[in-house]
């Protein structure tokens, strides 16, 4: 899960904040600050990607929408479809998760071969990274999810075509094929896979952190490796 940096609200020319009517005009300057992805599967979308609210806006069993929470801007992220709809409107204490926006989240989660997420950290954090995926649900494979859920056979896929993608860097390494491959990544989503096939090509990894709009890159040591490091004022 990439670790997202949203930004502070929005202003307008005489530099005050925006007051959004209805939190779907708030989509256009989240795509523009971190990207058309899902922030929580990573998947690449264009007009099915909504505006999630972290903390929902109409919680279980409330019979009112909170506006306070439906248009607060720091209750904003980006979703597909099926991570909003597994997330759903369930109350949360929001400590007990770890979030693209407040977490380094790749550091606390893992991405393995065939598309596969697991936790990544041992201790507190573990058990809030298996919090967070069974919250939205982006470890679900085939056996326990409705064939509408594309998003790990999109995974899988995305690993495959990265693991391609590696294998004829190493045959033909210039930086016209390097630039191709970060389009590649761009076009299809799932960032953290390219960085996790990518793990040991420090030129890779730094080429990803710049092309995907709005990553915390203050969450990599660029001195050692682009290594995930805790967050600055996070829990990981």
């Amino acid at each position: 899960m990439r670790p997202v940096i949203r930004g502070g609200r929005p202003t307008d020319d005489q530099e005050h904040d925006i007051k959004f009517c209805d939190y779907v005009n708030a989509r256009g300057e989240l795509i523009r600050r971190m990207g058309e992805y899902c922030s929580y599967c990573e998947m690449h979308l264009d007009a099915s990607l909504a505006v999630e609210h972290v903390q929902p806006k109409q919680p279980r069993g409330v019979d009112l929408v909170d506006q306070e929470r439906a248009l607060n801007w720091d209750n904003f992220l980006l979703a597909c479809t099926n991570c909003n709809s597994t997330k759903g409107d369930t109350n949360i204490n929001l400590d007990e998760y770890i979030w693209p926006d407040r977490d380094n989240t790749f550091r606390a989660l893992k991405y393995s071969e065939g598309g596969i997420v697991s936790y990544g950290i041992d201790g507190e954090i573990a058990r809030k990274a298996i919090n967070t995926i069974k919250l939205t649900g982006i470890d679900k494979t085939p056996k326990d999810t409705k064939a509408s859920d594309r998003r790990w056979f999109n995974r899988r896929e995305a690993w495959d075509i990265a693991m391609r993608s590696r294998n004829r860097l190493a045959n033909n390494d210039n930086n016209y094929f390097r630039e191709q491959i970060v389009d590649t990544a761009l076009a299809n989503g799932f960032w953290s896979v390219w960085m996790t096939v990518f793990k040991d090509d420090s030129n890779m990894l730094s080429r990803f952190l710049q092309a995907f709009p709005g990553t915390c890159q203050k969450c990599f040591d660029a001195e050692n490796g682009y290594n995930a490091v805790a967050r600055q004022g996070g829990q990981c």
